[in-house]
């Protein structure tokens, strides 16, 4: 009793020390994003149109656009036109000279065991067969690891056919693995004493558009006609092969090296308030294969950061220099991008964003930007968010004309579009201005808008990135 007793009168203290439970507080807010940023967005969703009006005329008025051509020419000219008519300031080009690789005629057919012809494109910088084409047999190897560890006897004087399936990725992450038969696999079959050779078209169609691409033969290496199969040519020639009986092929492919030419870079600013803050640096590149018309490759990537830099300068323009850069010849080398890096290298970039990925809907954000503009990143975050897009924790690693300029330190915003698509089309005849979505292509533009007006408009100061080793 007295233990009970005891036990009673110490309870109130005891439940005066513990402290009350207090009820949940409001959830942590996102940081506020600014009205300006916010309305040119959703206008921007609405109601663009001058993205659409820029790859219209493009691709209408110009066309494919080989780099270092009379074509390239005419778009540069046209550009300049395009972005003064626009309004912007310091237009301009900045050329260099370039060799110029130029594409003839080119046919293929097999002669035997079941004659029959077949869709074929040369690749960039290939070699040419004599004027009367070449014939000869076919070995075909399943993968470019494959073809490494061939004997050379088992290649020299035949038509080497690598093939592969490059599968269909968000991000496009698959086109670097499969994209080393179109890359390293002429070098490698010349080296081996190969006639020719053909490869799977780089690409995830059904259809019967062989797709190009560039390649650069390794030091010491022979140039060889060297062409890419329409993926459903490739399908039929694995099947051939696969029944066991000898497989020949005739090919003709004339293409020629024509010399130094003229490329350039077409250049145009919103000027900013605050010389000192920066350049925001955006863009993408005006040349294109000369099959389809440049569309989705990379005309949608000029137009949305182009309209996206419009409508900034529109409103009143951002405290940072906002600069337009429709690179040359990136799809023959990076040649514009590594122009552009010779020519601006020591200047300030507070960041740097291309769009060559063609005009499907962003998806994803990816951030390589200093601790100093870490609120930055999370306005940023916020204002697309309503547009669909989800910050990722990927480090940006920057377009392919401005992948050296990240590299050597300079911030990076990307804004990753979905790629599942993209190379159904890429480097094709179907690469054309009908494959482009109305509605996707704003909301690019949207987007495109939003991180301009937030981090050229930011007040916080940060310098470079370290160089990346």
């Amino acid at each position: 009793m007295k233990k009970l007793l005891l036990l009673s009168l110490a309870l109130p203290s005891l439940a005066l020390a513990t402290p009350p439970i207090m009820p949940p507080g409001p959830p942590p807010q996102p940081p506020t994003v600014g009205h300006l940023a916010a309305s040119l967005r959703d206008e921007a969703l609405a109601r663009d149109t001058y993205a659409w009006d820029i790859v219209e005329g493009l691709t209408t008025e110009v066309g494919p656009r080989l780099a270092g051509t009379e074509a390239e020419a005419r778009a540069r000219a046209w550009a300049v036109r395009k972005l003064t008519d626009l309004g912007f300031s310091n237009v301009r080009v900045e050329e260099f000279d370039m060799p110029v690789w130029v594409r003839g005629e080119e046919r293929g057919e097999l002669l035997a065991p079941f004659p029959q012809p077949v869709q074929l494109t040369a690749l960039g910088n290939s070699g040419a067969t004599p004027a009367r084409g070449i014939e000869a047999e076919v070995v075909g190897f399943p993968s470019m690891a494959a073809l490494t560890a061939a004997p050379a006897q088992a290649v020299r004087g035949k038509i080497v056919f690598v093939t592969h399936r490059m599968t269909k990725t968000q991000d496009g992450s698959s086109y670097g693995y499969f994209g080393a038969a179109r890359r390293q696999g002429p070098s490698v079959a010349s080296s081996k004493g190969a006639a020719a050779i053909v490869i799977r078209s780089i690409g995830t169609d059904s259809h019967r558009f062989p797709h190009t691409g560039v390649q650069a033969w390794a030091e010491g290496a022979k140039p060889i006609p060297a062409a890419a199969l329409s993926n459903p040519d490739a399908d039929n020639l694995e099947r051939i092969l696969a029944r066991g009986r000898p497989v020949r092929m005739r090919l003709l492919l004339t293409p020629r090296q024509i010399g130094t030419r003229k490329s350039g870079n077409v250049i145009a600013e919103v000027p900013g308030r605050d010389p000192n803050a920066g350049v925001v640096l955006v863009g993408g590149h005006l040349d294109s294969w000369d099959l389809g018309t440049g569309a989705v490759d990379d005309g949608a990537g000029v137009a949305i950061t182009a309209a996206a830099a419009k409508r900034i300068m529109d409103a009143g323009g951002a405290r940072r220099t906002i600069r337009v850069v429709w690179f040359g010849a990136e799809e023959v080398g990076l040649l514009g991008g590594n122009e552009y890096l010779r020519r601006h290298a020591n200047e300030l970039h507070a960041s740097a964003t291309e769009s060559d990925f063609g005009a499907d809907r962003i998806w994803r954000v990816d951030f390589s930007l200093p601790a100093s503009a870490a609120s930055v990143a999370d306005r940023l975050e916020t204002a697309l968010a309503p547009l669909g897009i989800a910050r990722s924790t990927n480090v940006a690693r920057g377009g392919p004309d401005i992948g050296a300029l990240v590299t050597g330190g300079v911030p990076a915003v990307t804004l990753q579009q979905d790629g599942t698509d993209y190379f159904d089309l890429h480097h094709t005849h179907d690469d054309t201005l009908d494959k482009i979505d109305p509605a996707k292509l704003r909301q690019n533009v949207a987007a495109y808008t939003a991180m301009i007006a937030t981090v050229a408009d930011a007040p916080e100061n940060w310098t470079h990135n370290p160089p990346r080793q």
